[in-house]
């Protein structure tokens, strides 16, 4: 068994002794991590990851980030501790250290985050170098975050399997779905579940790309190719051994959905001006928010093209389709910004959520959230923090009952008897809708009379529909 600390009467939670001269060392590992990410995976993108892990190991915790913002999370000594990073930078950045099943920090914990501190802003500079630099800097998830699938519906669950079959392949995957549902994310959990995970991750928007530029931003163009035009390596090249995310790959062009069929064909590009083909080792994604197949009909999208793509399909539900799982996502994403103010999510702001339709799915539900983040005057995110147009429905539906006082056997007598019409007067269908029982069905509609409700035609409670 390995010896504790014996601090533990001060509040510090049990863990493995480490004497201050191993974990001194541990402060150049964190400057070797530095270097094995500019030797190995600086291309890759993932330095400050890298030095995250690092940091998260040297301190036994689980919740390590750096951060770039204005002003510093307000944590100290409630969720963790916050360490301003030194350096002269546009705008401030931290450590932010999360406690975990830490009960405390310590002194010497306190040491050694100040000293990484200045480890962090090499980590910023070269990360900042590196966009300044014209590099294609690797997509990934905001710091602190991880990529993750919210959410326990069939749908959902459906999804998480098929991603994990697929990551096993290098087969080029087709992501469908309305705009706002993820379908980035889905590429994501493709890429980091799959052996190109330590490869670059690089994601374009194809509806952001200019035809006359389209062969240099996804091929690269050589040295001195037009006056003043410096070489550089495309979209396809960058991501080499590891994953392309094209995203609206609909909104090609024929002639560039020729030019990208041919790529992704061969793989093998050639830059504007060149002479010769690279070959690439790269993995394929590809998201739209139009089904291609009905394009293909239309003669919008080219059929060769379709079927290269077709490899894998996913399909991404709208939110509405999966109602169940806004509670969880709610819950994530309130959690998500508890560093600007712990907060509740009160019962009725709850069921207005889950009763909007949700045009904007997963996208406008994290932009509701963050807004009544910010506007909540209370503990508990109310109604009325919620914006007219997703609190309307649900107010307008229960207002009138609550004013009127009606008892919740009228209201639902009222509700049972719209479903019904609704449905032409077709009892199984409204059972199926209402989840009850036909004898329950007739039992709610004989109610109507003594709940001063109209009485139910002869041929509501007579037809054998």
């Amino acid at each position: 068994m390995p010896n504790t600390s014996p601090r533990d009467g001060t509040g510090v939670m049990p863990r493995p002794w480490i004497r201050r001269a191993d974990r001194r060392r541990a402060l150049p590992d964190l400057l070797s991590q530095i270097a094995d990410g500019l030797i190995l995976s600086a291309a890759a993108g993932d330095l400050r990851e890298r030095f995250e892990r690092a940091l998260r190991d040297l301190l036994n915790t689980e919740r390590v980030w750096l951060r770039d913002e204005g002003a510093p999370p307000d944590t100290e000594g409630r969720e963790g501790l916050v360490i301003e990073i030194p350096g002269a930078r546009p705008s401030r950045s931290y450590i932010q250290v999360g406690l975990g099943e830490r009960a405390m920090y310590d002194d010497w914990d306190r040491q050694v985050l100040h000293a990484a501190a200045c480890a962090a802003a090499l980590v910023l500079a070269l990360d900042r170098a590196t966009a300044e630099s014209g590099r294609v800097p690797v997509s990934a998830p905001r710091s602190g975050e991880s990529t993750r699938l919210i959410g326990s519906s069939p749908a959902i669950s459906s999804i998480r399997e098929r991603v994990r079959r697929v990551a096993a392949t290098d087969f080029t995957v087709l992501i469908e779905g309305e705009s706002g549902t993820g379908k980035e994310l889905v590429a994501r959990l493709v890429h980091e579940q799959s052996r190109r995970r330590r490869g670059p991750f690089v994601a374009i928007n194809c509806a952001a790309l200019v035809e006359s530029l389209l062969e240099a931003e996804l091929f690269g163009i050589e040295e001195r190719t037009a006056t003043g035009v410096r070489g550089r390596r495309g979209k396809f090249e960058y991501a080499d051994q590891g994953t392309l995310f094209l995203d609206e790959v609909s909104d090609l062009s024929m002639t560039a959905q020729a030019k990208l069929l041919r790529a992704i064909q061969d793989m093998a590009v050639e830059r504007v001006g060149g002479q010769a083909a690279h070959r690439v080792d790269t993995r394929v994604v590809v998201a739209t928010n139009r089904r291609l197949v009905e394009l293909v009909e239309r003669g919008r999208f080219r059929l060769d093209l379709f079927y290269r793509l077709n490899g894998v399909e996913v399909i991404v539900p709208p939110l509405r389709h999966r109602r169940e799982d806004i509670p969880e996502l709610v819950c994530a994403f309130v959690e998500r910004h508890r560093h600007i103010r712990p907060l509740a999510v009160s019962r009725p702001a709850l069921d207005a959520l889950v009763t909007y339709h949700w045009p904007g799915n997963v996208r406008e539900l994290e932009r509701v959230v963050e807004r009544a983040v910010v506007l909540a005057e209370d503990e508990a995110i109310g109604l009325d923090d919620l914006p007219p147009a997703v609190a309307g429905d649900y107010h307008g539906s229960l207002a009138p009952s609550a004013a009127r006082d009606d008892t919740l056997r009228a209201w639902a007598t009222r509700y049972v008897r719209l479903v019904l019409a609704r449905h032409g007067g077709n009892r199984r269908r409204a059972c199926d809708t209402l989840g009850i029982s036909h004898h329950t069905l007739r039992a709610y509609l004989r109610r109507g009379l003594a709940v001063g409700l109209p009485a139910a035609m002869p041929s509501e409670l007579a037809s054998g529909q």
